[in-house]
């Protein structure tokens, strides 16, 4: 993140909600929170910190955040580091009552490492993994002990409230405790790259540091930390592509499967809404979602098939595919997983034969008690921000096969890839 001189509007809401916006986002509308309300969600990263929220945009350059400041009190511990004395002298101002203040400051570095941890939260939800796209899936385990290393460097965000979900570390190390050694493996392989060695070193060391402070401990931990002290075993030949392989594969699960027969009276592509179900289940291709008409006799039937992501459950996971026909329903078909597709099919109901002999159909994916609903009425439905999303991740992943910039840390670089997109490029798959 390039330092320079940024404008900061602090603003107190009627409920005392105190607003910081900055940069171009000021220079956009007069109002900054219809910036951070406009576009998918998908499309800004979030993080919940001591007192406060904070976004970025994912598309294009994050720059210092908006922030939706609950209480003053707590945000104080950061915001001085975040975005300096003058902003948060601006939010000591607020909180007592003044309505608006503008100042000008300079972007910090504790700047560009919450964005990037913003960033790794964001992929850990939104990443468009996709076989049928070549867009490889990020390691989980990887990622989750990066964020863990990100979050212990950026503890100056958070306090000891509870209140914060992203503040984890711990949790992210006992969850992905058993990519600790092969991650070890990895640093100590022969040759790799100085740059990444020292980035691999520096997860470890923070991730090492982290474990030690929330007081765990397990044979993966004393393992990093006899590695890190220099009695660990001997280097290594394995690579990314060897300690990170998935092979998982498609498994048979026991669906209904698809019956061919009838008159075909209409096919078509449905939507593919990353919104409306948890990550890990569905390919994120935009023409992921397909759906067949079919007319027997006076019956008419719905048939749909999604592409699977290929760590989906094979069971367990109920998700349902959404049908509109001609503006009526929703009507949901129940999808199972079988081979690499979710697939499903239903009647439609009795009062719609005559209406589907030139139906107009919609059909989506979601899961339901997870689902948020479709887009809100006056947003658009997506298709360009998930274009968008796809482009951003091809550029990142073109990245993760170059040599950083030299001389930066990548804990403080927005731009700079992850341990789990740098593997992501290696790995031996059919992408």
């Amino acid at each position: 993140m390039a330092p320079g001189h940024v404008d900061v509007r602090v603003t107190r809401g009627a409920d005392g909600t105190i607003r910081i916006a900055a940069g171009p986002d000021l220079r956009r509308v007069e109002a900054y929170g219809e910036v951070v309300a406009g576009g998918p969600d998908f499309t800004r990263a979030v993080l919940d910190v001591a007192g406060a929220v904070l976004a970025w945009p994912v598309l294009g350059e994050p720059g210092l955040p908006w922030a939706e400041v609950h209480d003053a009190g707590r945000a104080q511990q950061w915001v001085w580091a975040l975005y300096g004395e003058r902003v948060a002298g601006a939010v000591h101002d607020c909180a007592a009552g003044q309505d608006d203040v503008r100042v000008t400051t300079e972007v910090t570095v504790l700047a560009g490492a919450a964005a990037r941890l913003g960033l790794g939260h964001w992929a850990a939800r939104w990443w468009p993994a996709s076989h049928q796209d070549g867009i490889p899936a990020l390691e989980p385990g990887l990622l989750g002990l990066e964020l863990a290393a990100l979050t212990h460097h950026c503890q100056q965000l958070f306090d000891d409230e509870g209140d914060q979900p992203d503040d984890c570390a711990a949790e992210l190390i006992e969850e992905h405790r058993a990519i600790i050694g092969p991650l070890i493996e990895w640093w100590r392989a022969t040759p790799v790259p100085a740059d990444l060695a020292r980035h691999l070193e520096s997860v470890l060391r923070l991730v090492d540091d982290a474990a030690d402070n929330a007081g765990l401990d397990g044979l993966a931990l004393r393992h990093l930390r006899s590695s890190l002290d220099g009695r660990g075993p001997a280097a290594s030949s394995a690579g990314p592509g060897t300690l990170f392989a998935r092979h998982g594969g498609y498994a048979l699960a026991a669906g209904e499967q698809l019956v061919t027969g009838g008159r075909v009276i209409a096919r078509g592509t449905g939507t593919n809404d990353w919104r409306r179900y948890p990550p890990g289940l569905v390919d994120a291709a935009e023409n992921a979602v397909s759906w067949t008409a079919r007319a027997l006799g006076a019956r008419r039937r719905i048939e749909v098939e999604a592409l699977a992501d290929p760590g989906a459950p094979v069971t367990g996971a109920p998700l349902v595919a959404e049908v509109h026909v001609n503006g009526d329903g929703p009507h949901r078909v129940p999808l199972a997983r079988r081979d690499d597709l979710w697939t499903g099919q239903s009647d439609l109901s009795p009062d719609l034969p005559a209406a589907v002999s030139a139906p107009r159909i919609e059909v989506g994916v979601l899961l339901p008690g997870f689902d948020p609903g479709p887009h809100p009425p006056g947003e658009a439905d997506g298709h360009a921000g998930r274009e968008a999303v796809r482009a951003l991740v091809r550029r990142r992943l073109v990245a993760a096969t170059r040599p950083p910039a030299y001389g930066v840390s990548p804990h403080d670089s927005h731009s700079a890839p992850f341990l789990a997109e740098t593997a992501a490029t290696a790995l031996d798959e059919d992408y």
